[in-house]
């Protein structure tokens, strides 16, 4: 993938709109973090050893389920000449999901943080056609995709269709994960979309006006501006510190007399808050928010939610408690939608959370059909499984050990498969894996360092340990986005598709590298102007320095030019005049 610098960007941007000049002081602010946050080139690296031409190549159709962080990742880097490419999406929108909990609460109009799909495939070579409507079954054997509209057509309902594909990309995202918790689905809020979070903007108010009604009694009033957020990962915290800002910077002064009755309570089933971050971190959100009077519960989980009141049992004593809300926010993971649990039952699949792919992004079982974002995740495979093989492979001399050579002709390939090994490295302060290798043997071996088969499992025992699910976030999403484009733009012209048996430099080397994530940090916005930021190299800033650096982030990332000057006036405009706190 071609990385461009804000700088480039912005040079380009105005030599293509003059007007966009005006916004330099802007969008320069922080600037160095919009540099430091470019997509990292090696993430996505490929052999480069496929001729890119592709004269008198019939080409194929891509089908592309889902607009989100993947599939518009996806297609904004697929060379779009060589395919026949369709999209399906209930939603012919883009949306910026990180800024949602912002939608929630005016500091960000909806309308800015969404990108027409139309706009994005319109900048690309070839034809793409759209079609705004739900897939409903995938047809893997016979390679179809039978979708409806969501639009309605007179008396006849909702038109089917189906539509046929050689490769098929599902990107079609996750739902809220409810664990079939009662009364979830009937009385709380989610925030996965745009449409739920003007939802919830709108229940906001709606909770204050109640509260500010004549007749109502004081304990009604109360219950109204008790708002609770179950789930204490990123979108829990960061919506429950806007909302905190919301209250207390603007509504206070429209709803004087709500001032004291309002209570925000946010419940984790867990030990800690934000469990994914430095302890830094965590142990600082927790401490602020009890200074803002946000009331953290954790080993909490709910068990039960009706119309006017949440039962959650204490993890510890076991204890069922009740408490009356007027609005709550459920975040607490993700789970399949609907289709895929049907595809997942098709192909064999049905004891898994989530789709299961190998390293290529392949749907595993599947020869032409490949998952990215939040539907899947890669099963990764362990280093353990394949050790004789490892071993045979790299043992070119059949001598039934490996040499100091031999071991050096193997290192590049194995990181490269199994990066677990690297992160093991990593974590335990080894330069490569000859230091792995020698740490295995007694002082009196180190020299020689020929290992047998059984010595090298024991050297590598411990590495399979390391190895991880990829998280939830639009950045593994749009980096798998972005890796998978770049397959399909020189797959035309393999002999295979990218995914190939284990193999060792000497005998062939995979003409597509296994997806490698590379975490390129997260921030937690903790309210007041205020934000924890985890990057990488350990390095954790907590402070209005990290705030401004997530601004220049957030901007930065925006998908298009129009929507960064929506998103930086929207910040203006609450800087100068504060939230809207109107209900439309």
């Amino acid at each position: 993938m071609r990385v461009f610098s804000f700088y480039e960007k912005a040079s380009r941007a105005f030599h293509d709109y003059p007007s966009l000049s005006k916004l330099i002081v802007i969008f320069t602010v922080s600037g160095s973090g919009l540099v430091a946050y470019s997509d990292s080139k090696s993430s996505y690296h490929i052999e480069n050893n496929v001729d890119s031409s592709h004269t008198g190549y019939k080409k194929k159709k891509v089908v592309v389920l889902g607009t989100g962080w993947a599939g518009m990742s996806f297609l904004k880097n697929l060379d779009t000449s060589k395919y026949d490419v369709q999209v399906v999406s209930p939603r012919n929108y883009f949306a910026f999901t990180p800024l949602l909990p912002s939608v929630t609460c005016g500091t960000v109009e909806a309308r800015s943080v969404v990108e027409p799909i139309r706009n994005i495939i319109g900048k690309k070579k070839g034809e793409i056609l759209f079609c705004e409507a739900e897939c409903t079954k995938i047809d893997g054997p016979n390679k179809k995709v039978h979708c409806r509209s969501i639009q309605k057509e007179g008396s006849d309902g909702k038109k089917e269709f189906v539509v046929d594909y050689d490769y098929l990309v599902i990107a079609i995202g996750a739902r809220s994960n409810t664990f079939n918790t009662p009364g979830v689905e009937e009385n709380c809020h989610f925030l996965k979309e745009v449409e739920d979070a003007q939802r919830i903007r709108r229940s906001v108010i709606d909770c204050f006006e109640k509260a500010s009604l004549p007749s109502i009694s004081e304990e009604e009033r109360k219950k109204n501006l008790h708002f609770v957020v179950v789930g204490g990962g990123p979108t829990g915290v960061e919506f429950s510190a806007a909302l905190y800002d919301f209250v207390n910077e603007d509504l206070v002064k429209l709803y004087p007399k709500a001032k004291e009755l309002v209570k925000i309570t946010l419940l984790e089933a867990g030990g800690h808050i934000l469990n994914m971050f430095d302890k830094r971190i965590t142990a600082f959100a927790e401490e602020k928010f009890g200074r803002d009077g946000i009331d953290v519960k954790t080993g909490s989980m709910v068990v039960k939610v009706t119309d006017n009141a949440i039962s959650t049992k204490e993890m510890k004593t076991g204890e069922i408690s009740s408490i009356p809300y007027g609005m709550v926010v459920w975040s607490t993971g993700i789970g399949s939608r609907p289709i895929i649990m049907d595809f997942m039952k098709q192909i064999g699949q049905n004891n898994r959370r989530v789709l299961a792919t190998d390293e290529w992004l392949r749907v595993e079982g599947c020869q032409s059909i490949y998952a990215l974002g939040d539907c899947a995740t890669i099963n990764q495979r362990k280093v353990m499984e394949d050790i004789s093989v490892i071993f045979d492979k790299a043992d070119k001399d059949k001598s039934g050990t490996l040499t100091v050579q031999e071991v050096q002709d193997l290192i590049d390939d194995i990181i490269v498969r199994y990066p677990q090994v690297e992160l093991y490295l990593k974590n335990n302060k080894m330069k490569n894996i000859v230091h792995l290798l020698k740490d295995s043997k007694g002082d009196d071996e180190k020299k020689s360092l020929e290992l047998n088969i059984e010595e090298l499992k024991s050297a590598l025992s411990q590495v399979d340990s390391q190895m991880k699910n990829l998280p939830a976030t639009a950045q593994v999403a749009s980096q798998q986005g972005a890796y998978l484009a770049k397959c399909y733009n020189r797959m035309e012209k393999c002999e295979k598709n990218p995914e190939g048996p284990l193999r060792f430099r000497g005998e062939g080397r995979h003409r597509f590298r296994p997806f490698q994530y590379k975490h390129l940090g997260q921030f937690a916005p903790l309210g007041g102007e205020q934000t924890a930021a985890q990057l990488p190299g350990d390095w954790v800033s907590i402070g209005h320095s990290s705030q401004w650096l997530w601004y220049s982030v957030y901007a930065s990332k925006q998908v298009s030019w129009r929507t960064r000057a929506l998103v930086v006036s929207d910040w203006m405009r609450r800087f100068i005049f504060g939230r809207d706190s109107s209900r439309i």
